[in-house]
């Protein structure tokens, strides 16, 4: 995970590896962020990656709906992107799914 933050869109950039032996660690950081009023991720630095990655993302918009706010998720890597869509996911990827899911809540 990057220490950087974009302090005008409030996202933090993803690391360069997510996958099964990062995923804990990242998810650990990205719920901070996001604990911390960050309400997105930067995925451009994303080069290697598995399915865990989307179950962190996921995790990470799930954390900011219940804290009423939407997630966004930028420069998506392609293969990334269709494996969240042969999984099915890939519109809870999307800040509309975000502020569905916290409307839901409410």
């Amino acid at each position: 995970m990057s220490d950087v933050l974009n302090a005008v869109a409030n996202r933090f950039d993803s690391a360069a590896t997510l996958t099964h032996e990062s995923a804990k660690a990242a998810l650990a950081a990205g719920l901070q962020r996001i604990a911390a009023g960050a309400r997105g991720v930067d995925c451009a630095p994303l080069t290697q990656f598995d399915s865990s990655a989307l179950a962190v993302l996921l995790a990470w918009v799930r954390a900011a709906a219940s804290r009423g706010a939407s997630f966004e998720i930028v420069n998506l890597p392609a293969g990334l992107a269709s494996l969240a869509q042969a999984y099915g996911v890939d519109t809870l990827l999307t800040p509309v799914a975000a502020n569905m899911v916290a409307s839901a809540r409410h």
